[in-house]
């Protein structure tokens, strides 16, 4: 997708549809105010009659509006004026771009970046409606045999009211194009079916990554006889009742001038369908199952924001990526495992698999020498409980870590909760015959499972995303969100703005 930026005059913008912000007050943002005197007052007679109520998210389309160069006029209402934050202005954005994919047009014009928002620029609201836009005409389609019309919108033009802020809006939008690329990414990957997306795929996808980077990406494939040499018998134990091979999958994209940088690490669940092995999952809703692999779908997707963007900082992707089946040769409850890091693993839930792949993950990670490590999974119910479907949980051994993943996740709005790390918890996961189960019952499930992961972070600063509760919807709208790929290339942008400001000092 296209994303131009005008600061002419909006009247004179040539274009299919024309998206006009407003609020209840019926006091005319900038670009509307211009508009509306070239139309003969026509938008502000629609609210003054209510012919149009500016609620939030409401729409309207105008087929046709005199003295404009626009073919249709799309109102949008921004509600009150007074409650117009950041989620106030996603939604409005959300539901514009939501009607604008259901028209026969290529291009359209917006002026939401003539909305205040409290603390957020003008490259922020670029950034959000570069994302909205890229949201919105996803669709997929791939196993239809009649997928039905397509959105056409394939440009979008950013109307500007102050000209000082045109180079703002553009970088905004050049992120959040690149950002919505690996929202969708990531979405395509969740909902694949889990006979299609297996380990072996996703093993292929980052090739191809790689292959199109032009040499900015590199990819690794560990197969299974590789992960036995090495020891990952830990991940390998997960995929042992599948017919389908395990694999530890590495990209690495050098950004940083100095190539010897330390740098930043994302870990990925990739169990592209988890059926539980022996401790089987009940039958209700286990087609969504496929998802459990979306920890690892956000590592594709921030991958492939990081190759749009090209923000100059080291990272490296590790997705550890298995099928958990029954079978006769699958883990059993009660089983002891090592893993790569030396600990030995009771296994007394063999549906509590996620931890497990990430546990070798996070060791092989050691390697790297990394400046942080982040760990994204789809790996507790118990975080729906505490959190439902809005917040992803964070946990981490260190606090400015975590505080720099939230600040990352307001500025994307894309947000998390952090939840204790606390020792008091380590006590729940204590095995009679190995270092440490691989569960530590129903209490504070989600911090238990964030405690296993922690006991194979002592080399470097960690952080866990568990994103059960954000990584999908179910229900008539089920599908792959793309989350949380905006907060951690947010998270990555403000590690390259933290390098630039140290140099800077240096200097």
């Amino acid at each position: 997708m296209e994303f131009l930026v005008q600061t002419a005059n909006p009247a004179k913008a040539e274009t299919a549809c024309l998206v006009v912000p407003v609020f209840k007050d019926g006091d005319l943002l900038p670009a509307a105010a211009k508009l509306d005197d070239a139309s003969e007052r026509l938008i502000g007679q629609l609210i003054d009659r209510e012919d149009f109520d500016a609620k939030l998210g409401n729409v309207q389309m105008i087929p046709f509006a005199p003295g404009l160069n626009a073919d249709r006029l799309l109102l949008v209402g921004l509600g009150n004026r007074e409650k117009c934050q950041e989620g106030a202005f996603r939604k409005a954005v959300d539901a514009a771009f939501t009607a604008l994919a259901t028209l026969p047009a290529d291009d359209a014009a917006v002026a939401f970046t003539d909305v205040p928002v409290p603390d957020r620029d003008c490259d922020w609201k670029a950034r959000m409606v570069a994302e909205a836009a890229h949201r919105a005409v996803y669709r997929f389609t791939e196993f239809k045999s009649e997928p039905g019309p397509q959105p056409r919108l394939e440009r979008v033009t950013l109307l500007v009211s102050e000209g000082g802020n045109a180079e703002a809006a553009r970088e905004g939008a050049r992120v959040g194009d690149g950002i919505g690329q690996g929202i969708n990414a990531a979405r395509t990957l969740g909902n694949l079916p889990g006979n299609v997306c297996t380990p072996r795929y996703l093993a292929s996808r980052a090739e191809q990554l790689a292959t199109a980077s032009n040499g900015a990406l590199s990819a690794e494939i560990l197969d299974e006889e590789a992960l036995e040499a090495l020891g990952a018998h830990s991940l390998l134990s997960v995929g042992r009742g599948s017919e389908e091979p395990s694999r530890l999958i590495v990209m690495k994209y050098q950004g940083a001038e100095d190539p010897d940088e330390a740098p930043h690490v994302l870990v990925g669940k990739g169990i592209t369908f988890d059926a539980g092995g022996i401790s089987l999952k009940p039958g209700a809703g286990m087609d969504e199952m496929k998802f459990d692999m979306c920890g690892a779908a956000s590592v594709f997707g921030a991958v492939t924001s990081v190759l749009a963007i090209r923000p100059k900082i080291n990272l490296v992707a590790i997705v550890a990526s298995a099928e958990n089946m029954p079978d006769g040769r699958a883990t059993k409850p009660g089983d002891i495992i090592k893993t790569l890091k030396g600990l030995s693993v009771e296994v007394l839930n063999t549906d509590a698999e996620g931890r497990l792949v990430l546990c070798d993950a996070l060791t092989y990670a050691e390697r790297f020498e990394p400046a942080s490590v982040v760990d994204i999974a789809t790996l507790t119910g118990a975080a729906i409980i505490a959190l439902g479907h809005h917040a992803t949980g964070l946990m981490a051994n260190d606090d400015d870590l975590a505080l720099d993943l939230l600040d990352a996740g307001e500025t994307a709005w894309d947000r998390a909760w952090h939840l204790p790390l606390w020792d008091e918890y380590q006590e729940q996961l204590d095995s009679n015959f190995a270092d440490l189960a691989n569960i530590g019952g129903r209490p504070a499930g989600t911090i238990t499972a964030g405690c296993f992961l922690s006991r194979f972070t002592d080399k470097f600063p960690w952080a866990h995303l568990d994103i059960a509760g954000t990584a999908w919807n179910s229900g008539q709208q089920k599908g792959a969100t793309g989350r949380p790929v905006s907060l951690l290339t947010q998270y990555l942008l403000d590690r390259e703005t933290d390098g630039r400001l140290e140099t800077d000092d240096e200097a």
